[in-house]
């Protein structure tokens, strides 16, 4: 029996939007709410999902751009991060917030999970799982190259919940010293850890990118499932 995957809706209260579902062979697991890129639910997001599927979670993805585009797909080229920073600087944080914690409720009520939650989050993603994390809705979060975080400090000590923050070494868009100022911040917090991979661009997970970095994102999804599987 392989891994199911459906998308299902979410209503809010400006309408409703998409999120896709991934479920593990088993039928039953944990769950992890997965955040987007600025990108989209598009071909590599919904890999991740099913990936983190066929590693035993429940997986919800919502589509956070749906009031302006629903369900668009981007590319990784120049026209596609174009269109990725226009929706980007769009979109309204608090009501992307609020997707993601309906998306959390969502998740709850699927018969198919079994066990705590998890946020996590990619790019925009990551800044969303963090401040999801800060919002008391999950029982652990990681960040993957979260921009923004480092605006968001003083959330800092509202998360109250485990937090795994990954960043590439040589990421063009957070630069180490934004990294060391994120990282100084949580230094008294124990349940907060922060990984910097060598050499690896900002994206380094993404397989679809030129910036995807093997040998970071295998290291980082170790990094991930043993987090998970301590804290969920």
């Amino acid at each position: 029996m392989s891994i199911t995957t459906k998308w299902i809706d979410i209503k809010a209260a400006d309408g409703t939007f998409g999120a896709y579902l991934a479920v593990p062979h088993t039928g039953k697991g944990p769950g992890i709410v997965l955040i987007q890129e600025i990108f989209g639910v598009n071909e590599h997001i919904r890999t991740v999902a099913e990936q983190y599927a066929a590693d035993g979670y429940v997986v919800l993805v919502p589509d956070l751009f749906w009031r302006s585009a629903p369900r668009i797909e981007l590319g990784y080229d120049e026209a596609g991060w174009k269109r990725g920073m226009e929706l980007r600087q769009a979109i309204d944080v608090a009501k992307a917030e609020s997707d993601v914690a309906l998306t959390v409720a969502a998740l709850k009520v699927q018969p198919a999970l079994d066990g705590k939650l998890a946020a996590i989050g990619y790019c925009f993603g990551g800044l969303l799982a963090y401040l999801t994390a800060a919002n008391g809705l999950v029982d652990a979060a990681i960040a993957y190259y979260g921009g923004g975080i480092q605006n968001q400090l003083q959330r800092a000590d509202d998360i109250k919940v485990p937090l795994l923050m990954h960043f590439g070494g040589a990421d063009s868009h957070i630069s180490m010293d934004v990294v060391q100022s994120i990282a100084e911040r949580f230094d008294n917090n124990e349940d907060v850890e922060v990984h910097i991979y060598p050499g690896a661009e900002h994206g380094f997970n993404c397989s679809h990118r030129s910036s995807y970095h093997q040998r970071a994102a295998a290291e980082a999804h170790g990094n991930s499932l043993t987090f998970l599987s301590d804290n969920l």
